[in-house]
């Protein structure tokens, strides 16, 4: 059992104390390094469909 089961993505975040560092790195467009954080929280197998989401549509997602 994971310490991050149950948590949404930007619980995961906050919790590891990696929400600024993944804020810079989405405002920024930068696809790797929102990768690199999201692989931090156990999410390397959804971080590239997550960062390609939040890139295509980032004002949807507040970016």
């Amino acid at each position: 059992m994971s310490r991050y089961d149950g948590m949404t993505v930007n619980e995961r975040l906050c919790d590891a104390g990696l929400i600024d560092r993944f804020d810079a790195a989405a405002r920024a467009r930068n696809r790797d390094e929102m990768i690199a954080v999201l692989a931090l929280v156990e999410l390397a197998d959804q971080a590239a469909w997550i960062a390609d989401t939040i890139i295509s549509n980032p004002g949807k997602y507040g970016y």
